[in-house]
């Protein structure tokens, strides 16, 4: 990876991650509103999330559960 760089658009909720530089040649969605950006090889060159605020609650929330699950079971 070549210094990846994060953008956050508050007024879309949006998440850009730019992997590499490069010009975006194609997409695909990989997951409701998580799309990947492919350049002209069909390598990923970045990622965008719409509703990342939501995205980001969900991923957090079921992280800490499946964690606190996990420590609860330990002996």
């Amino acid at each position: 990876m070549n210094n990846p760089k994060m953008r956050y658009f508050p007024d879309q909720d949006v998440i850009h991650l730019a992997i590499t530089d490069g010009e975006e040649m194609a997409s695909m969605e990989i997951s409701p509103n998580i799309t990947a950006e492919l350049n002209a090889n069909g390598e990923l060159i970045g990622v965008e999330i719409l509703k990342a605020s939501i995205f980001l609650r969900d991923f957090i929330l079921e992280s800490t559960q499946a964690k606190l699950m996990h420590l609860q079971q330990s002996p």
